[in-house]
């Protein structure tokens, strides 16, 4: 699969939005107009995953000082701390007919990559329980139950903290979630 990895763009909103709309539940998913202000307020966070053109898959998310994402984070830009010590992750979104082929774990560990280059602590993000053991295959640890209450659903807050030299913790296996 020749996909690139790449920074999105302004003229990728559209795009981004019509994966993110078969991606999560309406009350779950973010809105065209929130992604607008989320390519503007952090494109260096941003990163979508294109094949022959067509965006079959994104990651994004916000800077902030914070260990846990908070719901304010997902329609507020200015929590967004560019200078901030944790990387969150928003979305991680891969079209249907493009899953369980390694995509979503590419944009992750590009993600991880781009934050340890730009000095960040670590990253956190915000999944659903089936989804737990997914991430700590990166090095993410569970936390427990999130106060977020996005969209209605139950989440649990996750942490990667990066060691001392620069590396995440233990995991990183390469498995595609469904």
């Amino acid at each position: 699969m020749d996909i690139i990895i790449r920074q999105v763009m302004p003229e990728d909103l559209d795009a981004v939005a019509r994966v993110e709309a078969v991606c999560f539940p309406q009350a779950e998913a973010a809105s065209r107009a929130s992604f607008a202000q989320r390519i503007r307020a952090f494109p260096e966070s941003f990163f979508v995953a294109e094949r022959q053109g067509e965006i079959v898959g994104f990651i994004n998310g916000c800077v902030t000082d914070s260990r846990v994402i908070c719901d304010e984070m997902f329609e507020d830009i200015r929590c967004h701390r560019p200078e901030g010590a944790y990387q969150s992750i928003f979305g991680l979104d891969v079209a249907p007919e493009f899953r369980r082929q390694g995509l979503a774990a590419r944009l992750m560990r590009h993600m991880m990559a781009q934050a340890q280059k730009r000095g960040k602590k670590g990253l956190i993000l915000t999944c659903k329980d089936r989804l737990i053991g997914y991430y700590e295959q990166f090095g993410y640890r569970n936390l427990g139950v999130s106060r977020s209450v996005h969209g209605g659903a139950v989440w649990y807050d996750m942490i990667l903290e990066f060691d001392s030299c620069g590396k995440e913790g233990e995991g990183g296996h390469e498995k595609e979630k469904s």
